[in-house]
């Protein structure tokens, strides 16, 4: 099974909300996710980020591959820098 961090949209129409999950790719964008790392509010300025540290590591660690904006929403809390130090370290 591949798993993948994506984002799940929620929220009323023209108001979008996601919620960071990690997934079975083969899964509907929308559909069951194995489960929920955090919350991205993009309406807001700055746009609001909650990200479970610990959840994103462990997933990482375990091989689910991040899609592109995930990558960049972990990339700006530092989470994919301390994945880079925790393989290095190995």
């Amino acid at each position: 099974m591949a798993v993948k961090l994506r984002l799940t949209r929620m929220g009323a129409k023209k108001r979008p909300v996601y919620r960071i999950v990690a997934s079975d790719s083969r899964r509907p964008r929308d559909g069951k996710y194995l489960e929920l790392i955090g919350t991205y509010n993009p309406l807001v300025t700055p746009a609001e980020v909650k990200i479970n540290e610990e959840v994103a590591l462990k997933w990482l660690n375990n091989g689910a591959i991040p899609s592109d904006t995930v990558r960049n929403l972990l990339s700006q809390k530092g989470i994919m820098k301390k994945f880079a130090e925790s393989k290095q370290g190995k």
